[in-house]
């Protein structure tokens, strides 16, 4: 049993160096391909993250901003009959089209507790006057009128909550909240 035992000890072998070479190379392929598959997903999720903040970035170019104060027009006493207020680009927005009427692209909306209005009409004055198109641009300003009285809203009196939604093309939309006073006068800041 011995001697059986030394034979087969004695015709053992090492690895050579081949072997060695075979098994070294599997090992760099397969970590190459590793390799490749991490940053492959790597450059795809950078392609997908510049995706989302180009995105971002263009529908912020294209909103626009409340400036100043929401004023209100009533009967003293009364109800509320008109909104005005002014909007402006934010810094680096693109020109919104302000066309009022049947070919507006800002949509705006009226809400309420007991009423809501989609797409009600309203008029627009933009500054500087000599401007000849209805692009609000970077460094004008725009006067919106909402005739509510015109868009069969006449409820608004002392104390009501409503609420104007202002809905660019592409941009956030503008949300107005406003209270109306405890005394309805002909002129009044909703602050």
């Amino acid at each position: 049993m011995i001697k059986r035992m030394q034979r087969m000890l004695r015709e053992e072998q090492g690895i050579t160096a081949l072997e060695t070479a075979i098994i070294l190379i599997a090992f760099v392929v397969v970590a190459s391909v590793f390799a490749f598959t991490i940053l492959s997903a790597g450059t795809f999720s950078t392609e997908r993250g510049k995706e989302a903040i180009y995105s971002g970035l263009s529908e912020v170019r294209g909103s626009m901003e409340v400036r100043g104060s929401v004023v209100a027009q009533g009967n003293p006493g009364g109800v509320i009959t008109s909104v005005q207020f002014t909007l402006a680009n934010v810094a680096g927005g693109e020109p919104v089209d302000l066309t009022s009427g049947a070919g507006r692209k800002v949509s705006i909306d009226y809400r309420d507790s007991t009423q809501v209005k989609s797409n009600i009409s309203w008029g627009v004055v933009i500054s500087p006057t000599n401007n000849t198109n209805n692009l609000l641009e970077q460094g004008e300003l725009a006067r919106v009128t909402v005739d509510l009285s015109a868009n069969s809203i006449t409820n608004i009196s002392a104390n009501t909550k409503f609420a104007l939604e202002i809905k660019p093309p592409s941009g956030p939309v503008i949300l107005l909240e406003r209270t109306a006073p405890a005394y309805i006068d002909a002129v009044m800041d909703l602050k």
